[in-house]
């Protein structure tokens, strides 16, 4: 009967390292991915006419149409209209009021 009390203590112990790295790999990674896709999702749910977006591919440009699985981009300046068809999923981020002068000093740089 000793033995088998010897031995409950050092299971628990030969585990709890497991666990514990188990939780810290829970709280560290599997748990800001979630979050951060649900951030992502609701942007992509949040895309309307008129947004300005720049693509995973680095292209800029303003909504134009939203389709189902895809968005129409004008990606010319300045009154021309050059339409590009972009996947939902390649939409990296909606630029805001902050970003609008860092876009027009880029597109100033370009001309």
């Amino acid at each position: 009967m000793e033995a088998q009390a010897g031995q409950a203590p050092s299971l628990l112990g030969a585990l709890l390292p497991f666990v514990v790295l188990m939780l810290l790999f829970y709280f560290m990674i599997i748990r800001p991915q979630k979050k951060q896709q649900q951030q992502r999702d609701a942007m992509i749910a949040g895309l309307r006419k008129g947004n300005r977006i720049t693509t995973i591919g680095g292209i800029y440009g303003e909504i134009v149409d939203i389709k189902d699985d895809a968005v129409l981009l004008n990606v010319a300046s300045q009154g021309e209209r050059l339409i590009v068809r972009v996947a939902k999923w390649g939409v990296q981020d909606v630029l805001g009021k902050d970003n609008v002068a860092k876009d027009k000093e880029t597109e100033e740089e370009i001309s």
